[in-house]
């Protein structure tokens, strides 16, 4: 079990990002509860420049979605209930027209930390990823130019470990923190 060294909730703590997925289904509407919490995340200027792409395990999408990642990845997110990938608008509408948005990024990953929450408090676990051929993601999923991809996360339940190759098995489990003085300064970077 993790601890911390300051309160926190213990959804926080609970959630890691396991490579063993049962190869379980995922009800659609599961899987609508987990995209309505990135839908409610924060975003400068309430821009919400986060957009998700998904597919279910078996739909029309899936061999396509999970065919964009890099083959490592398909190895393991192929048990998987559900991909989904991020992409966020790097341009902010106003009043004067579009301008470049500088926390696109930034906002769409507290979109996904909300969906990996979510995830959590039904019962599935999440495990993001870069891992992913980015010019034919953006090909085949159809982005348009101003949109960025930024991420895909698999999302499903915890299966069996032996399951995994020998170098992932081991390697299957809860993984610790940088202490928080590694990571938070007062006033000034590296204190």
């Amino acid at each position: 079990m993790r601890t911390a060294d300051y309160p926190v909730d213990t959804t926080i703590l609970e959630r890691w990002s396991p490579r063993a997925f049962a190869a379980d289904t995922m009800p659609e509407a599961d899987l609508m509860s987990i995209l309505e919490a990135g839908r409610w995340a924060p975003s400068a200027f309430n821009a919400q420049p986060w957009r998700f792409v998904w597919a279910l395990r078996g739909d029309s999408a899936w061999d396509r979605l999970l065919g964009l990642l890099i083959p490592f990845n398909q190895g393991w997110a192929e048990k998987a209930a559900a991909l989904v990938f991020f992409v966020s608008d790097t341009m902010q509408d106003g009043s004067s027209g579009p301008k470049p948005s500088h926390s696109h990024s930034f906002d769409t990953g507290a979109a996904w930390a909300l969906m990996a929450l979510q995830a959590g408090h039904l019962g599935y676990h999440s495990h993001g990823m870069t891992g992913v051929d980015f010019e034919a993601a953006r090909r085949e999923l159809g982005v348009p130019e101003r949109f960025r991809v930024e991420a895909a996360a698999a999302f499903g339940r915890i299966g069996d470990p032996a399951a995994l190759p020998d170098g992932l098995r081991e390697r299957e489990a809860p993984s610790g923190r940088k202490q928080l003085s590694e990571i938070a300064f007062h006033g000034r970077f590296g204190g």
